[in-house]
């Protein structure tokens, strides 16, 4: 496993939306845990292959119950709706308040390529959706309801 090289806002590879895989093999394998080893080396809960320069439909998210590794996800239902405080570690040193679903269901491929859903509530809803938000190109910031008085 590696660390790989953080992108940073105003970096354009931040802004653009992913491929879906065709193919998880080894190299895509290596990708999800030099991830993993990525967003705990940098303190993050979650980390979407854009934020280390990769336009690949793929996001890791580690909340403290385990890692979850997710390939070509996307939110199939959403419910509820809470405001809170969020960062990036691809915006350094900022945060702010962010409307988010209280619940989401998700579609995403194992890593044995197999079609599966879960359901993420609280906290782990609001992380899934933020990483997934990376995929297409949005930032936290864009979503901003106020920003935290420094």
């Amino acid at each position: 496993m590696a660390i790989r090289k953080l992108r940073t806002v105003p970096d354009p590879i931040l802004r653009k939306k992913t491929r879906e895989v065709e193919k998880i093999d080894e190299r895509l394998l290596t990708l999800l845990d030099d991830m993993l080893e990525t967003m705990a080396e940098e303190e993050g809960v979650g980390l979407a292959a854009p934020q280390i320069g990769i336009l690949k439909r793929i996001a890791v998210i580690d909340i403290g119950d385990g890692p979850v590794k997710l390939v070509n996800p996307y939110i199939v239902e959403m419910s509820g709706s809470e405001i809170a405080m969020e960062a990036c570690l691809s915006v350094p040193g900022e945060s702010g308040a962010v409307e988010r679903p209280t619940w989401v269901k998700v579609k995403y491929l194992d890593l044995d390529g197999v079609e599966k859903f879960f359901e993420a509530e609280g906290f782990f809803a609001r992380a899934v959706c933020h990483e997934l938000d990376h995929l297409d190109g949005v930032l936290y910031i864009d979503k901003l309801v106020e920003e935290e008085q420094k």
